[in-house]
């Protein structure tokens, strides 16, 4: 049996939060460049993984509602913030790859969840401004009860949605707890682009080197490394590198690097 559906109307959908805080559920949200997986604690992120028939290795990503959360969250330098404020304050979808703040991992990952949402270095990709249906319910349960929200995209690993519901594949569509349809929302983020040609993920940057430490600061010097790398190209490219050169004299692009 297929999993109700709901019609995104432009306000939070409150049943969507009440499923997540019950524990253990999956939905299915519209975000700028599909549709996305979302869920909370360990069980939901085993559902997640079984429904994607997707490999344990990759971790999904935690989504931010606010740069509250996220400094909250993630350890990051001052350049870093800054790099993230300035796509929150242009509403750029953007995800970095960024060490967990001890204080934070230890108060707020939940029992066991720890290997399903972080990568070998015990690093994860920190998501912001990736769609308005998503926001809500994710800084809501922030606000609420400082709950977590995990994700991944929700197609048949390797597969894309297209931006559509109906792109999700029937193993998704009956595994999971709720539907939230918002074709027309994801259309509008890239509203001149074909099925083929709309980007179905966001930028990636990582901040962090081989073992999982934050880059040093680069203080306006040249030639430091390691160096920000972005690992992922995506809706938004050209603002993002834009923004990078403008805040960073050295940075790499080395895409599926993190992979």
């Amino acid at each position: 049996m297929s999993a109700k559906r709901v019609a995104w109307n432009g306000e939070l959908t409150q049943e969507a939060v009440e499923l997540l805080d019950e524990g253990g559920k999956i939905i299915v949200s519209p975000t700028k460049v599909g549709y996305i997986i979302m869920t909370t604690d360990l069980a939901g992120l085993e559902r997640k993984f079984d429904v994607k028939n997707r490999k344990r290795n990759k971790p999904g990503v935690v989504l931010c509602g606010s740069m509250e959360q996220l400094k909250e969250l993630a350890e990051m330098t001052p350049e870093i913030e800054k790099f993230y404020q300035l796509h929150w304050d242009q509403d750029v979808l953007m995800g970095c790859i960024l060490p967990w703040k001890e204080e934070a991992k230890a108060k707020y990952i939940p029992e066991g969840a720890a290997e399903l949402m972080t990568d070998v270095r015990g690093t994860s990709c920190f998501v912001i401004r990736f769609g308005t249906p998503g926001e809500q319910i994710v800084a809501e349960r922030w606000e609420k009860s400082r709950a977590l929200s995990f994700a991944s995209s929700a197609n048949p690993s390797g597969q894309g949605n297209r931006g559509l519901v109906e792109g999700i594949g029937e193993r998704i569509e009956n595994g999971v707890d709720l539907i939230i349809e918002g074709n027309d929302y994801v259309a509008s983020i890239q509203p001149d682009a074909t099925p083929e040609t709309r980007y179905e993920q966001g930028v990636m940057v990582s901040f962090v080197d081989e073992d999982g430490k934050l880059v040093p600061e680069q203080h306006g010097e040249r030639d430091v490394t390691p160096a920000p790398i972005l690992i992922r190209k995506g809706v938004y490219l050209p603002q993002i590198l834009e923004n990078l050169a403008e805040c960073f004299n050295s940075w790499d692009y080395r895409h599926g690097h993190y992979y």
